[in-house]
C-alpha cells in the first residue's frame, strides 16, 4: 500500500507562454494521478461561473480544504489542498510575519490503510529572516503531533536544506522545481517522517507541466 503525494506552485494558472488556463493546471493533475496535492498561488473568484479554483477541484473529483491569505474585494488567495481521501481534521494556522505578505498553513489528518497521518501544506515568504520565523513557528506545530506519518509538503521557497527541519524530517534528496522549463532551484519540498517510507521522490516534467506553470510539480510515492 502506498500514498502518493504532490506539490504544485500553480503561479495563479498563468503559464510560461503568459496564458492564463487552470484547465491545464487540472490536466496536469490528471497526469499525476495524486491521494493528496498542496496548491500554492491560488487565485478565487467564487462569484463568477468559471472559477479557478472550482473548475480544478470539479475537474479531479477530489475534495478541496482552502486555505486562503490575501482577500481583496471578490478575489482570494493562497493556498488549498485536494484529496481523493477522507480528512477527518482541517485545521488552518496563521505563521505570518508582520510587514511581510500574510502566510498559512494548512494541517489535516486522516487514516489511511490503519495509519494516522498528519500532514501540513504551506508556502513561505521570500526573505530569509521571514522564513527562519515562520520555520519556527511551523515546528511549534509540528512537534507536538505523534502520528504514524508526518508530512510537509509546499513552496517553502529554500535555495538550500533547513537544518531545523531536518532535525525533525531528516535531509532528503529533492530535485529542482524552478523554472519549469530548465529548473535548478529546490524551491519545492515534500519532507516526510520516518524519512524511509519515501519510495520515491520526482518532478513531474511533461511537455505540459513545463508550459501550465513557472514551477514544475513534486510528487513523492510513500510505503504505508
Amino acid at each position: 500500500m502506498s500514498l502518493r503525494v504532490a506539490t504544485y506552485n500553480i503561479h495563479q494558472g498563468m503559464g510560461r507562454d503568459g496564458i492564463k488556463n487552470p484547465r491545464r493546471i487540472a490536466d496536469v493533475l490528471g497526469e499525476i494521478n495524486a491521494d493528496i496535492v498542496a496548491l500554492q498561488e491560488v487565485t478565487s473568484h467564487p462569484e463568477i461561473s468559471d472559477d479557478m479554483l472550482a473548475h480544478i477541484a470539479a475537474s479531479t473529483e477530489m475534495k478541496l480544504v482552502e486555505g486562503f491569505t490575501l482577500t481583496v474585494a471578490e478575489s482570494r488567495y493562497g493556498n488549498a489542498l485536494l484529496s481523493s481521501l477522507p480528512i477527518s481534521v482541517v485545521n488552518r494556522v496563521d505563521i505570518s510575519v508582520k510587514g511581510r505578505e500574510p502566510r498559512g498553513v494548512i494541517e489535516v489528518a486522516l487514516n489511511h490503510n490503519c495509519q494516522d497521518v498528519v500532514l501540513w501544506a504551506t508556502h513561505l515568504g521570500l526573505s530569509i529572516p521571514e522564513r527562519h520565523q515562520q520555520i519556527d513557528k511551523l515546528l511549534k506545530i509540528i512537534n507536538v503531533v505523534d502520528a504514524d506519518m508526518s508530512i510537509l509538503l509546499g513552496d517553502l521557497n529554500l535555495w538550500w536544506p533547513s537544518r531545523k527541519l531536518q532535525r525533525r524530517f531528516t535531509k532528503v534528496h529533492s530535485p529542482a522545481t524552478f523554472p519549469a522549463i530548465r529548473p535548478f532551484l529546490k524551491l519545492d519540498r515534500i519532507l516526510v517522517r520516518p524519512a524511509n517510507k519515501i519510495t520515491k521522490i520526482r518532478t513531474h516534467s511533461t511537455k505540459l507541466s513545463r508550459v501550465a506553470s513557472d514551477h514544475l510539480p513534486l510528487v513523492a510515492d510513500i510505503a504505508l
